[in-house]
């Protein structure tokens, strides 16, 4: 009896053992797989940006990433605008210009990941395009155009100019020749990835597909005047540090004050070039700048209360009311998901990260094929886990040839 009791244990034992060297081999496998996908790709700095004014905060030239095209991607071309915040002081222009955010003095190679993959499994829509990363280094989300520069602190803002600059020079490496471009910006470069969206497709006048995507980008102005007070004093801020106003749309700046401008759904119906929106309707930088700081802890947590998951709701309702309408799906395209997280096309963007209903990537590609195929898709779908209220809604509003599908279901309480 002990004997047979002690061959059980020892088969159970060994099952169990199988089942965990079979996950570490699967979880290896996979983490080899993400990491074999990634590379580095060196800096390009363009020294003739710099007798044009066109500079980083501490005066240095600007510099981006280019990775070349293959096969028939040789003729396809992606422009991505970096994003990481706003300085909006001199104090933090200063700290911001002894960094890679101020100064390509700084920069290092760049790790191509995610829409950058060269891997056709994981990337089948971009993998062989050319692609150009444009490092930020002004702060002022490529907007600034200040002439003078105190001696005293040296910092030059000249944002809007490293725009112009950098696209001369990829354009002159073959973008001109682009037979479709894309213009994506993240975090805060979203603002310009809409503001440059129309100048971008002017630069290419013999392109047959040019459109514009922002990531992660479309911070809203909410209604209540205490939750946007951070925003719109950050926006102002820079208006005035960063001498921006003149590069903002004059439809815009003649009817409302310039750091309102800031705000995409105030200039974004301007914008004739077909514009997709990827974003969160619970996105971290959103949320902490506009509800109070550190309300996504309680998202991380599970904890949050009545009263927090009734101000997510509120916030959701205003965001999903500040997109871009669906009437027009060639010019319009919206991906909307739940999660609370910040960007998406690097980390993110790849078949495996399959959402609820579609993901990101599939969306996407449904979208940019209208000028390709005369189809027209407008997607906008919010989808549960983790998200901020266990009742949150999932809602999926397609458009196809104007014919509207809705479907809208309640999330599981233990969502994601």
């Amino acid at each position: 009896m002990m004997m047979a009791k002690t061959f059980q244990f020892v088969c159970v034992l060994i099952c169990f053992l199988a089942i965990i060297i079979n996950i570490e081999a699967c979880v290896k496998e996979n983490a080899t797989s993400y990491i074999d996908q990634g590379y580095y790709v060196e800096k390009t700095v363009v020294h003739n940006a710099v007798s044009k004014g066109a500079v980083c905060l501490d005066g240095s030239p600007p510099a981006y990433h280019f990775e070349p095209g293959f096969g028939d991607g040789v003729g396809k071309w992606l422009v991505h605008l970096s994003g990481g915040a706003w300085c909006t002081t001199v104090e933090e222009c200063l700290n911001r210009s002894k960094s890679d955010f101020g100064s390509s003095n700084y920069m290092k190679p760049w790790w191509f990941q995610g829409i950058y993959s060269k891997t056709r499994s994981v990337n089948p829509d971009f993998y062989n395009w050319n692609k150009v990363f444009v490092r930020y280094c002004d702060g002022g989300a490529f907007t600034g155009n200040a002439e003078y520069v105190d001696p005293a602190t040296n910092l030059h803002f000249r944002g809007a100019r490293i725009f112009k600059a950098v696209m001369e020079d990829v354009l002159a490496k073959g973008l001109k020749n682009a037979q479709s471009a894309l213009l994506i910006g993240s975090s805060a470069a979203g603002y310009p990835a809409m503001l440059y969206c129309d100048r971008f497709h002017k630069l290419l006048p013999n392109t047959p597909r040019v459109k514009c995507m922002v990531d992660a980008g479309y911070f809203i102005h909410v209604k209540d005047p205490h939750q946007a007070r951070n925003f719109t004093e950050m926006y102002k801020a820079i208006v005035n540090l960063h001498g921006s106003a003149k590069t903002l749309p004059k439809s815009c700046t003649k009817k409302m004050k310039p750091e309102m401008c800031f705000f995409p759904e105030n200039m974004q119906h301007k914008i004739k070039t077909p514009l997709y929106i990827a974003m969160s309707a619970f996105d971290k930088f959103q949320i902490n700048t506009t509800i109070y700081d550190g309300i996504n802890t309680c998202i991380e947590g599970g904890n949050c209360t009545a009263t927090e998951n009734k101000l997510f709701r509120e916030f959701r309702l205003e965001f999903l009311n500040a997109l871009p309408k669906g009437n027009n799906p060639k010019l319009r395209g919206a991906f909307i998901d739940a999660r609370n997280h910040h960007t998406q096309v690097q980390g993110w963007w790849s078949p495996k990260n399959v959402t609820t209903v579609k993901n990101l990537d599939h969306e996407f590609e449904l979208w940019k094929q209208p000028l390709v195929e005369g189809k027209a898709a407008y997607n906008r779908f919010l989808w549960s886990g983790p998200s901020p209220d266990p009742r949150a809604w999932r809602e999926l509003h397609v458009i196809r040839r104007s014919r509207v599908q809705a479907v809208e279901t309640a999330s599981s309480k233990n969502a994601g």
